[in-house]
């Protein structure tokens, strides 16, 4: 008996030497493959980019992953508290394994595999175990993965404090809704902060690690709250909240309503679209959707509503004076029109505007059907909405509502101000255009329109559309040539000229009124826009010296230097004319346009600033007696500050008595030029206040004729109009800048020489060693004045009469202007 026990004995000696061996040959294996858990040290989770406004209001989120991290510290302890009590109430007392935890799981599995379930039935796993899991294994049901998991949680633990462990947890954990983490958990369930959160909005996002799936708030709602309220209760057990808080928490709804993405100021799609080009462009998708930027860009969310509503009111103005072309679609009126109606998306950025369907006819009134709203978990809702479309209230169309719509028609409509229940009917333009707004000192864009709505189209005609400039480009023109010694009484010759091409056709440029007005001041060619002027003193100081300038003003890359450019023939944008426009405010400084004023890196360190100016004393700690801080600016100089402000003068005068009148009721100092092409395909107006640069175009996306009516002054300069009014409100007027060392004379505005007692003459401004003219020199002739008057009459006779015609309103017809 003895020598049998012995036996047994040694045998089960060697069973259990044998068990340990493969257990550790097993064990070794597996930790082999073990991934290095050190990474975790340097570990930086993608961290949705942020972009803000100027006055920190936050337009757009960028992610993959949205997840905004959250430093242990700053995370309140209630939500610390709500996850302990779901997931490891002993996290800070266990070694990484939760023990409790580990026997139920296996009880599980042992149970599982008794009917016949052979996968792992829950893992047991503490905070610890998952951060192993989350950020260095896969999630497969293995025995070899919850092993290697354990080896890893245990390593960790040793390595990490507990905070660190449960701030990479927090951090990192998937909660449904695209949120990663309980810093955007808190964002997208409730649009809050994490210390903004109450108890029952804790439990939930506690709740959500087990499957957020399996308690989505929309889809699974009682499957939520139960679980909700099953997290309440281990926080009551654990001593984090009393049974009286608990009870009050679980009475509350899940009041979940979710955020949306993208840009969050419906008015600046346009604006965050181009930033997200440039931070792409600057930094990589990778550093844009999982870097954590913090973006401050130079947007003003007032001027930019201001933007917005002024070039949709010129565009629809334009619109409604071609008539009601067709409905947005048609649809069978069925037992819910509601339903049937509610398939048609609106546009999500004009929301003065609602989808209708019209019901019945009566004819010249309609009874329409609102499109429903939504519901928060996007559930058509269940009112239905009806109005009435009247006739008579709809100012634009001179028909009877009967004869252009039917039932069935969907439609825009908008409610008229103090009639309850009536509409008038409403529908998006087909013309487009842009608006951009900038600081001319800095460059700062402050607002940018690219188009009537960003939902129909993404293509932003501020920055992508290349348009001819028309006129709007002779500033150019002529500040190249004040730069070079004429001044704004030179004397240029307005009357045909003929061009031999390379090719040998004739090109014979025209004034809008097909008129000719003989020799005229630099000045009085700007006002009126001549451009048969302008063709002759591009080719008196050469074009390529224009070709030049264009560059300098950042007009164009490469210009061609044909006289045709002269005239603004090239393609350029929005924006580059803008800037080019502000360069001239800025005393002929360049100005760059920039749309970022500053980026820092997640860990707060500003990594890009736009003002590269710098500035003397600004880091001194003390008071010493020192004079105030000077700040260098050391942007390049293209253009002589005094032919800055002559040529800001003399566009003064195109909106005191040029083809910018419609700019003098602004009752301020305003320069700007019309510019409008070839049939009239583009209408412009640039212009500027010492305190904005604002440039303005709208025509079709497929160029084509807008009317004869239709030019800069009629249409672009009372969008300017309109938005200056209200951007300047309350601002006081300024008066532009005169550099030291000019003198100034009265010139007769025609022949150019001085104007006595200054009686019907304007006051202009000369360099030092300039002045009025003695006699009038007519470039273009090369001629005194007696000469230039005899040849004028033979013009006359050769031309018929019209050719001393008075100015007309605006310039340039069968030709560019």
């Amino acid at each position: 008996m003895l020598r049998l026990l012995g036996w047994f004995f040694g045998f089960g000696m060697f069973l259990a030497l044998a068990a340990v061996a493969g257990g550790a040959v097993y064990l070794t294996t597996v930790s082999a493959e073990l991934p290095d858990y050190t990474v975790l040290k340097d570990y930086q989770p993608p961290v949705t980019t942020r972009v803000h406004a100027a006055d920190g209001t936050l337009l757009a989120e960028f992610a993959r992953e949205r997840r905004l991290f959250q430093p242990i510290e700053t995370v309140p302890p209630l939500v610390i508290n709500a996850f302990l009590s779901a997931e490891d109430k002993d996290f800070y007392r266990h070694g990484g394994i939760a023990v409790d935890g580990v026997f139920r799981a296996v009880r599980d599995n042992l149970m599982a595999r008794m009917d016949g379930n052979s996968s792992i039935q829950g893992g047991g796993s503490s905070i610890t175990q998952q951060v192993a899991k989350n950020f260095l294994l896969t999630s497969e049901q293995t025995w070899d993965r919850k092993i290697q998991e354990a080896l890893l949680a245990i390593r960790i633990e040793s390595t990490f404090s507990k905070d660190r462990i449960l701030e990479l947890y927090l951090n990192e954990i998937f909660l449904g809704l695209n949120s990663y983490g309980v810093a955007a958990a808190a964002l997208n369930y409730f649009d809050k902060a994490l210390y903004q959160l109450d108890l029952a909005e804790a439990a939930y996002i506690a709740a959500l690690p087990k499957g957020p799936n399996n308690y989505h708030p929309f889809r699974r709602p009682q499957a939520a709250i139960e679980r909700r309220n099953w997290v309440i209760d281990r926080m009551v057990e654990n001593g984090y909240a009393t049974p009286e808080e608990a009870a009050l928490a679980k009475e509350e709804p899940l009041n979940v309503v979710p955020r949306a993405g993208g840009s969050q100021l419906y008015a600046a799609e346009y604006f965050t679209e181009e930033v997200r080009r440039e931070l792409a462009k600057l930094y990589g998708e990778d550093q844009l959707y999982g870097g954590g930027l913090s973006v401050r860009t130079t947007l003003d969310p007032k001027l930019q509503g201001y933007a917005r509503r002024a070039l949709m009111d010129g565009l629809i103005a334009y619109d409604h004076g071609r008539g009601f072309r067709e409905p947005v679609a048609s649809i069978e009126i069925g037992e819910d029109w509601g339903l049937a109606v509610a398939k048609v998306k609106p546009l999500s950025d004009v929301p003065e505007w609602q989808l209708a369907v019209v019901l019945e006819m009566n004819g010249n009134e309609a009874r329409i059907g609102l499109r429903p709203d939504s519901t928060v978990d996007g559930a058509i809702a269940d009112d239905r909405v009806e109005g009435t479309l009247s006739g008579p209230e709809i100012k634009w169309v001179s028909k009877p509502l009967s004869s252009i719509l039917k039932v069935g028609d969907v439609i825009y409509v908008s409610p008229i101000v103090g009639k309850a229940g009536i509409y008038t009917l409403e529908q998006v333009p087909e013309i487009e255009g842009a608006l951009v707004a900038m600081d001319p000192r800095t460059g700062r864009v402050l607002a940018m329109v690219g188009g009537f709505s960003f939902a129909e189209s993404e293509f932003n005609r501020a920055t992508q559309a290349l348009r001819q400039p028309g006129s709007s480009f002779k500033p150019i023109v002529y500040a190249a040539a004040l730069d070079n010694g004429y001044t704004p009484a030179s004397v240029v010759l307005d009357a045909p000229v003929e061009i031999r091409n390379s090719d040998g056709s004739i090109w014979r440029p025209e004034n809008y009124a097909q008129q000719f007005y003989g020799p005229q001041t630099l000045r009085r060619g700007i006002e009126r826009s001549r451009n048969v002027m302008t063709v002759r003193l591009a080719k008196d100081i050469g074009m390529p010296l224009v070709a030049e300038y264009a560059k300098m003003f950042g007009v164009y890359d490469s210009m061609q230097p044909v006289l045709a450019m002269a005239l603004g023939a090239g393609e350029t944008t929005d924006m580059r004319m803008t800037a080019a426009y502000a360069t001239i405010a800025n005393g002929g400084r360049k100005i760059v346009p920039t749309l970022i004023d500053r980026i820092q890196d997640r860990y707060g360190v500003t990594v890009y600033r736009h003002d590269q100016r710098t500035c003397e004393g600004c880091q001194a700690e003390a008071w010493n007696g020192q004079g105030e801080p000077r700040i260098i600016d050391n942007r390049e100089q293209v253009l002589d500050p005094m032919t800055a402000y002559q040529i800001t003068s003399m566009m003064e005068g195109v909106v005191q008595r040029g083809t910018g009148t419609a700019a003098k009721v602004l009752n301020r100092p305003v320069a700007g030029k019309t510019g409008t092409t070839n049939d009239y395909k583009d209408a412009w107006f640039v212009g500027f206040t010492p305190e904005l640069a604002v440039g303005v175009y709208v025509g079709y996306d497929q160029p084509r004729s807008m009317g004869s009516s239709v030019t800069g002054g009629t249409f672009a300069t009372p969008i300017f109009t309109e938005f200056m009014q209200k951007a300047l409100a309350g601002t006081p007027a300024t008066p532009f800048n005169v550099p030291p060392g000019m003198t100034t004379a009265w010139i007769n505005p025609n022949s150019g020489v001085q104007a006595y007692n200054g009686e019907g003459g304007i006051e202009e401004s000369f360099k030092p060693g300039t002045g009025p003219n003695l006699a009038t020199s007519v470039i273009g002739l090369g001629v005194n004045a007696a000469d230039a008057i005899q040849r004028q009459q033979e013009m006359q006779q050769q031309y018929g009469n019209g050719y001393m015609a008075q100015p007309s309103a605006d310039s340039g017809r069968g030709g560019l202007f």
